[in-house]
Order: C-alpha cells, then sequence, then structure tokens
C-alpha cells in the first residue's frame, strides 16, 4: 500500500494574527463566503447604510477553514457571515439585522456624516522602492492612500526626488557609474582584439554625471506618473507622529499638514553615518553626494570597508583616478571572508591603495576649490602609528543610520533598537503598536536590499486588504556587490555555515576559472573563482552560493531560483554547462577545499 498523504498543519499563530490584524484594519469586516445568501443580506444591509465594508470569502481562500476554526475559536461562532465593526464582534446575519432593529449598529457605527473617520485608509512615511511598492498595492486593493516623503538635504545640500536610495543615491548610479569604469577595461581590451584608434581616450566626469542624472530624473517622474495614475496622494513632506493615528507633514517650506489614517507603515530606510571628528560633515562627501557631484572628485580617499565604499572607490579608479581605501577593520563584514579578501587583493593589483587598520581623526581644508585639497590625520588602531595624508575628495562610506528617531516614533510608543535606530517587528512586519508596520532597510536583523523592500511592500499590502497570508520570505535572498571583480551570493558564507551546520557537516567545492573573454588580452587569470558550501547531512544541499567574476549578478539570479528549490551538488553535477560561460563552473567543480588539491586553472 502506498504511504498515507502528509499535510502541512496549519500555522495557527499565524492565522490568529492574520485575523486578528483583518479585523482591526477594517471598520466593517465580513467573513464571508460568495454562494452564500445570508452574507449577501449583511452585505446589502451595509451597502444601504453607505458603509465601506472588506468581506473576506472563505471558500475562495485556500486557507479558509483554517480560518473559520480560529474564528469559531475567538467568537464561539461556526457560521458564516461572522461580522465585526471596530473590532468588536456583531455575529452572523440575524444578529447583525438585529443589532440594526434595536440600533445598536448604527450607533456603534455612528452617523455616517458625522462619524469620526480617518483620512486615510494608509499613510506610508517613505517613498523608496518598499514605500512605493506597499502604496500601489494597497490603492490596486481599493484602499485610500498617502505616501510621504522628503529628504533631508546633506550636510553639503544635497538633495534629490521621489524613489529612495536605490534609485536615486544607491543601486542605480552605482550601476552605472561601474558600467562606465567596465567600458574603460573594454577598450584598453579591445586593441587586442584588433581595434585600432589614434584619438587620446579619456574620461569626462561632467559628461557621465549629467547622464546619470537624466536617467535617474526620469525615473523621478516615472514613479510620481505612477502613483498619480493609482490615484494614491503624494507630498513631498517630512512626517512626523503627534498624536495615535495622526502625523504632522511639514513641506520645505515649512507649511504644516496634518493627516490621520488607519494604519501606517515606516519606510523611511537609512542614510550615511559621518565619524564624529573635526571636519568630517564640513569637507568630507558620502555616496549621497557623490552621483551627482558637478565636478571629478580627484584623488580620493575612501573611508570604510563596506560594499558601498568598495563599490565607489572601484568604479573610482576604474576611471583613472588615484584612490586610497582607509579600513579600520575586516573588508565586507557579513560576507563571506575568503571572497571580500579576493576582492580587496584584486583592487590593490589594479591601483587602489588600502590603509589597514587606521582610523581617521581629523580633515582639515588645505585649499578652497572644486575638488579643492585635504590634509586627512588617522590613527593606528592597533598601537600609537599617526597617519597624515593629502586627498582632493574624503568619501565616507562607514555605514548607515536607520532614519527613525525624529519622527515622533517615541509619542506613539513604538520601540526601536536604541543601538541602532532600526525597528522590530513581528513575521508579519507589524511593530509593538498594532497599527504601525515597517518594511525595508529599517527592520532590525533583515536583509538592506531593494528587491527585499519591494517584495515584503507588495505582500504587507496585500496581507493588509487583500486577504493574502504570504509573508516575506527573507531566507536564501541572492546580492551582488559590484566591485571591479563583481560579487554574486545567495545563502550563507561560510564562516556562518561552519557556525550553523558544523565544519564537519559541510563539503566545500571550489574553483578558479579564467573568463574566455579575458584570454586574448592576457588579463586577471586564476583570479575568478566560485564555490558552493553544500551540507552532506542533506544530501549535499547547497546552502551557500558564491561567484568572484564578471557579470556575477546575472550568473547568481538563476542559481538563487535554483537554490529555492533544494539545489543539491548531484542536481548541478546532472546539469549541463553553457560553454563558453563563467557560469558553467558550476556544472563541473569536483575538488573539494578539504582534498587540498590545486584549483589553479592553465588554459580555457
Amino acid at each position: 500500500m502506498p504511504p498515507p498523504m502528509q499535510t502541512q498543519l496549519p500555522d495557527w499563530d499565524g492565522l490568529k494574527l492574520r485575523v486578528r490584524t483583518l479585523i482591526a484594519t477594517h471598520r466593517v469586516m465580513i467573513f464571508s463566503k460568495s454562494y452564500c445568501p445570508y452574507c449577501h443580506r449583511v452585505k446589502e444591509l451595509f451597502s444601504s447604510l453607505g458603509v465601506q465594508y472588506y468581506a473576506l470569502e472563505l471558500d475562495v481562500t485556500d486557507d479558509g477553514p483554517s480560518i473559520q476554526q480560529v474564528l469559531a475559536e475567538l467568537t464561539n461562532q461556526r457560521t458564516v457571515p461572522n461580522v465585526f465593526v471596530d473590532g468588536k464582534h456583531i455575529g452572523g446575519c440575524d444578529a447583525t439585522y438585529k443589532a440594526y432593529e434595536n440600533g445598536t449598529l448604527q450607533k456603534l457605527l455612528g452617523d455616517v456624516k458625522d462619524a469620526e473617520t480617518y483620512d486615510y485608509d494608509l499613510i506610508i512615511i517613505g517613498g523608496g522602492s518598499g514605500g512605493l511598492a506597499c502604496s500601489k498595492e494597497a490603492a490596486t486593493l481599493g484602499k485610500k492612500v498617502m505616501v510621504l516623503d522628503y529628504v533631508v538635504p546633506t550636510p553639503l545640500g544635497t538633495t534629490w526626488g521621489l524613489g529612495g536610495t536605490c534609485v536615486n543615491v544607491g543601486c542605480i548610479p552605482k550601476k552605472l557609474m561601474h558600467q562606465a569604469a567596465l567600458l574603460g577595461q573594454a577598450l584598453k581590451d579591445s586593441r587586442a582584439y584588433g581595434w585600432q584608434y589614434e584619438e587620446q581616450v579619456k574620461h569626462n566626469w561632467e559628461v557621465m554625471v549629467e547622464a546619470v542624472q537624466n536617467y535617474i530624473g526620469s525615473l523621478n517622474w516615472g514613479y510620481r506618473l505612477s502613483l498619480r495614475e493609482k490615484s494614491v496622494t503624494y507630498q513631498n513632506s517630512y512626517g512626523e507622529f503627534v498624536e495615535p493615528h495622526k502625523i504632522k507633514a511639514t513641506n520645505r517650506k515649512g507649511q504644516v499638514t496634518y493627516h490621520t489614517a488607519q494604519t501606517f507603515v515606516l519606510a523611511t530606510g537609512e542614510r550615511p553615518r559621518y565619524l564624529g571628528i573635526p571636519g568630517d560633515k564640513e569637507y568630507c562627501i558620502t555616496s549621497d553626494d557623490l552621483f551627482s557631484l558637478p565636478y571629478c572628485p580627484g584623488k580620493t580617499l575612501v573611508v570604510g570597508a563596506s560594499y558601498v565604499a568598495l563599490e565607489c572607490a572601484g568604479f573610482l579608479a576604474g576611471l583613472g583616478l588615484d584612490v586610497t581605501v582607509m579600513v579600520r577593520s575586516i573588508l565586507l563584514r557579513g560576507f563571506d571572508q575568503e571572497m571580500a579578501e579576493k576582492i580587496g587583493a584584486h583592487m590593490e593589483t589594479h591601483g587602489v591603495t588600502f590603509i589597514r587598520k587606521f582610523v581617521p581623526t581629523q580633515v582639515e581644508r588645505l585649499e578652497d576649490g572644486t575638488p579643492g585639497r585635504l590634509k586627512v590625520t588617522a590613527k593606528s588602531t592597533e598601537g600609537p602609528e599617526i597617519f597624515e595624508g593629502e586627498y582632493n575628495t574624503v568619501l565616507l562610506a562607514i555605514g548607515r543610520d536607520a532614519c527613525t528617531r525624529n519622527i515622533g516614533l517615541q509619542t506613539i510608543g513604538v520601540k526601536i533598537n536604541e543601538k541602532n535606530g532600526k525597528v522590530p517587528v513581528n513575521d508579519m512586519e507589524q511593530t509593538n503598536v498594532p497599527y504601525i508596520y515597517a518594511i525595508g532597510d529599517i527592520l532590525d536583523g533583515k536583509l538592506e536590499l531593494t528587491p527585499v523592500a519591494i517584495q515584503a511592500g507588495k505582500l504587507l499590502a496585500r496581507r493588509l486588504y487583500g486577504g493574502s497570508s504570504t509573508k516575506c520570505d527573507y531566507i536564501n535572498v541572492p546580492t551582488t556587490v559590484f566591485t571591479p571583480l563583481e560579487y554574486g551570493s545567495c545563502g550563507l558564507p561560510e564562516e556562518k555555515a561552519v557556525e550553523e551546520y558544523g565544519k564537519q557537516n559541510l563539503e566545500v567545492y571550489h574553483s578558479l576559472f579564467w573568463p574566455l573573454e579575458w584570454t586574448v588580452p592576457g588579463r586577471d587569470n586564476n583570479t575568478c573563482y566560485a564555490k558552493i558550501i553544500c551540507n552532506k547531512l542533506d544530501s549535499n544541499r547547497v546552502v551557500g552560493f558564491h561567484v568572484l567574476g564578471p557579470n556575477a549578478g546575472e550568473v547568481t539570479q538563476g542559481f538563487a531560483a535554483a537554490i529555492k528549490c533544494g539545489l543539491t551538488k548531484e542536481l548541478l553535477d546532472e546539469t549541463i554547462g553553457i560553454h563558453p560561460t563563467c557560469a558553467e563552473v558550476f556544472t563541473t567543480m569536483d575538488i573539494t577545499k578539504s582534498s587540498g588539491q590545486d584549483i589553479t586553472q592553465r588554459g580555457c
């Protein structure tokens, strides 16, 4: 006989939270079934009263029977319709009509014209990727939505338009300037492929910045148009809570308006951190300033070892600038450290100077100008040594702080992590205050990635207003660091894999590889590197994927889908590679780290 089918048990805690959230976020909540005549009668009653309601049809919802069971536990009522008004349980069809006939329902609802209602169903603070995704999805589901977005100018006065960090001062301009640097390398390689040109090749910073900013401007306009098309109210104002369900909005001219909503989503993102030393805010720039800098930065000191620091240092060096990186401790904290050190080594062999174990203590201006001249004094983290150097530009990339401390969260009792300003949430992105949610980079312990914020925003709106139960999956999220030698990863860094599974239970397969395109110009053999980390106790399932080479993001994206599906080493071995590509290295790996065998490549 075949074994009995196994069914997955419902997540009862999640279902209870979902039901309570639906009740709390809708003035009139009806749990219904689409074919039920009693449900239709109740809906007709509220429609005749001119009262909006939200109905969740349990017969067309995957977990409808489980929700009905949760409702039975909460209300001792097993039938539909099951009606709630302002969070109060009314009951079924007969109970609702009885409440209407004796005036209880009208008293609970209040006179529709005079009742105290909220201005909006949802107000989102922050017009970045997550906030915009959430707002548009909620509007699509029929809700009245407002987005407040305000960019506090940097110390140098830089500001930007709608769309958040990624579009304006993050992923988009970073990738475009990285591409500018790659084109420079391609020009050098082209001579080996027979291209001949007499004209001296040099880079024009101003032309690049203008082109990048023009593209960003088109995106800003597109976002505003998209909100307008979905009837989302957008206000370029700074939001601050003044009392429960009420927010103050202050625009650039200092004009103040007040708005109320039943539900709020915090999507304020982060801004670059400063050192807190003499001269940092007066003379240094951050990534918030770099991408629209109207002049070439010249000889540049990048302070920090974050992915922002190394990406910026990489493309500046690729554009032909003299670049130095000052590192306090390790490169790319939180990423696989073997990959991080290989990135650093590659950058060093391509002209970037690294000053290790030093931190700046003072920045002084020696000469005005665009860019001018600065003196940096730094001290060793391991001894009494002092460093002094002169640069045209100092770029700070030492981390980012959550924009949560000055929006009145303490007024309404929302808890934050006092160490980093981030917001703790449950697995539904709900804060400790039930009607306040948070998404994106400000979430405590979650990934700071644009696609994650977009996914979380959409799914949150669907849970709040669409009857969905799908939560954002923060596990095995792929990402790429766009350093000169790109680094793509998905899953665990090797250090964390060892910590989680134990070294004895892991097998690490690895290989160096030489992209075919690099062979003719004779560039960087045995520099690109790939490795997978496999759990021996789970059929050699891939728990960590890492690649260092060209187009790493394009390579990683497809493998990330496979890892979501439970990719194993055996399945990789059974997959036929596409030749000649970089990605095919993952289908032919046969050397383990534990074997100690040489992985040096001697040919294509």
